[in-house]
C-alpha cells in the first residue's frame, strides 16, 4: 500500500494493524544489532592461516629481521603489495600499523600543527580551519575534525560522488577550507563509486584552493566488490599527474576488512615529499611499525591474485546478507512512498532515507523492541542531519537469520513512524 493513496480512515485502520504487530514483536525479546560494519566471525575465519604462516622465518626479502626496531616506511614487499592495491608505486607508499584511521589522524594533525612544508605551512597558523565533509559520510572522519577543532562544512553527496560544482566554488571563495574527506569506492554509507569526472575534478581541487590543501582519499573499500560487474574507480594518481597536484592527495587503505579487522595493516600513499614529512613527524611517536604483521600479511596474501581470491570469498558471505535487506525493503516498501535506499555494488553499508523528520523516530522505535541501529544523524557532521532522514544499515556482522529478522523489524518501524506522521500523531 502506498501511504499517499490512502484515506484517513484507511490509514487509521492500517495503523491499528501496525501497532499490534509492533507490540507483538516487542514481546519476542529481540537483541539485534546493525550498527557498525564489522566483519563477521565467518569472514574473519577466512584469514586464520595468518597464524603460523611465518613458521619461524622472520626475515624479509632483503634480509631484514622483522622482529627488531626500525623501518618507518614499512617492509619493501609490503609497500609493493599494498601500493599495487591502491594503484600506486611502492616508493610512494608507507605501510604502518593495524589501522588506516591512525594514519589519517596523524596526517591531519601534522598538517594542522607542524605543517606539511614546515611551520609556516601549518593550518593552525590561522584562527579558522575548515574541511569539506561529503554527507552522508563516515562518522569517524567527522570525529577527527571535531576532536582537532576543525570546522566541518557539509557537502552534498550525489550519485556520482560529492557535488563538485559546490566544492570548487567553496574552496575558491574560502581560503580557510584546507581539505576534503573522500570514500571514493562504495562510499560509506551510500555505496556510490565516484564517477571518472568526479575523480578528475577532485584531483584538481588544489588548483582552486588555498596552498597546502589536501584530499584525504580513504579508499577503504578498494577491493570490496560484491559483484564482478561492480563499477571500477578511476585512479586518482593518474589524474593528479595530469594536473600536477600529487602533493595534494593522501590515499589510505587497510586490510581491516580483508584479513583480521583488529590485527590488519594500514597504509598510505602520497608524494615522496609528503611521505618524508609524515615519517619525520611519526618518528617522534614510534621507532617503527609491526613488521612481523606486515610480513605475515605478505606471505598470506602473496599478490593481487591472492587478494582477489580472498575478497571473492568475503563476497560470497556478504551477498546473502545484503540481499536479505534489499529484498525486504523492496517487497515491503517498494511502492509504499515511505522512503528510499541505495543498492550498493560493494562495501559494507546500505543507506536508507526515511520521509523527512522521521529517522530519529524510526531508530527509537527499533531500539525499544531490541533492534540497535546506527544513531540517526551519525552520517552527518556534528550528528546533525538537516532532514532527519538518513539511516545507515550495516548487515555484515550478524548471522543471516538475524539480518532477516532485523530487516523485517526495521520496515515495520518505518511503516509505523510514517503512518503515525501522516495522521499527525
Amino acid at each position: 500500500m502506498n501511504i499517499d493513496h490512502q484515506s484517513k480512515a484507511e490509514l487509521a485502520a492500517w495503523l491499528n494493524t501496525l501497532e499490534a504487530d509492533y507490540a507483538a514483536l516487542g514481546t519476542r525479546g529481540l537483541a539485534l544489532d546493525l550498527t557498525r560494519g564489522k566483519p563477521s566471525a565467518e569472514q574473519l575465519a577466512l584469514s586464520d592461516a595468518l597464524d603460523g604462516v611465518l613458521a619461524g622465518d622472520y626475515r624479509a626479502a632483503d634480509g631484514t629481521d622483522t622482529r627488531n626496531y626500525g623501518g618507518l616506511y614499512g617492509l619493501a614487499e609490503a609497500r609493493s603489495l599494498f601500493g599495487d592495491l591502491l594503484g600506486v608505486p611502492a616508493q610512494e607508499t608507507l605501510v604502518g600499523g593495524n589501522a588506516s584511521l591512525s594514519l589519517m589522524y596523524t596526517t591531519v594533525e601534522l598538517a594542522l600543527t607542524e605543517g606539511l612544508r614546515g611551520p609556516e605551512s601549518a593550518w593552525g597558523n590561522n584562527d579558522t580551519v575548515k574541511f569539506l565533509c561529503p554527507a552522508p559520510g563516515y562518522d569517524r572522519h567527522f570525529a577527527i575534525c571535531q576532536h582537532l577543532g576543525i570546522e566541518m562544512v557539509s557537502l552534498p553527496m550525489l550519485d556520482t560522488g560529492p557535488d563538485m560544482t559546490l566544492a570548487e566554488q567553496w574552496v575558491s571563495e574560502d581560503a580557510t577550507i584546507r581539505g576534503i574527506w573522500c570514500v571514493p569506492r562504495f562510499s560509506n554509507p551510500t555505496g556510490c563509486t565516484y564517477s571518472d569526472e568526479t575523480v578528475e575534478r577532485i584531483a584538481g581541487l588544489a588548483r582552486h584552493a588555498a596552498e597546502h590543501f589536501v584530499v584525504m582519499w580513504d579508499n577503504a573499500y578498494a577491493v570490496h566488490a560484491l559483484y564482478d560487474e561492480a563499477p571500477p574507480l578511476a585512479p586518482i594518481r593518474d589524474a593528479c599527474l595530469r594536473q600536477d597536484t600529487l602533493d595534494s592527495v593522501f590515499q589510505f587503505g587497510s586490510t581491516s576488512k580483508i584479513t583480521f579487522a583488529g590485527a590488519g595493516v594500514g597504509f598510505v600513499s602520497s608524494s615522496p615529499d609528503n611521505l618524508a614529512a609524515l615519517t619525520a613527524h611519526m618518528g617522534y611517536a614510534t621507532i617503527g611499525p609491526d613488521k612481523v604483521n606486515q610480513l605475515r600479511h605478505v606471505r598470506f596474501l602473496r599478490d593481487s591474485d591472492g587478494i582477489h581470491a580472498l575478497m571473492q570469498a568475503h563476497a560470497q558471505i556478504l551477498r546473502p546478507k545484503f540481499a536479505a535487506i534489499l529484498d525486504t525493503l523492496e517487497r515491503e516498501l517498494g511502492d509504499a512512498g515511505m522512503g528510499s535506499w541505495t543498492t550498493p555494488g560493494g562495501g559494507y553499508f546500505i543507506s536508507f532515507d526515511t520521509l523527512p523528520g522521521l529517522a530519529r523516530e524510526v531508530v527509537r522505535l527499533a531500539g525499544d523492541i531490541g533492534v540497535k541501529l546506527t544513531p540517526a544523524g551519525a552520517t552527518f557532521p556534528y550528528g546533525n542531519d538537516p532532514l532527519d532522514s538518513n539511516i545507515r544499515l550495516a548487515p555484515s556482522f550478524p548471522q543471516l537469520a538475524d539480518v532477516v529478522a532485523t530487516a523485517e523489524a526495521f520496515v515495520l518501524c518505518v511503516k509505523l513512524a510514517s503512518v503515525r506522521h501522516r495522521l499527525g500523531q
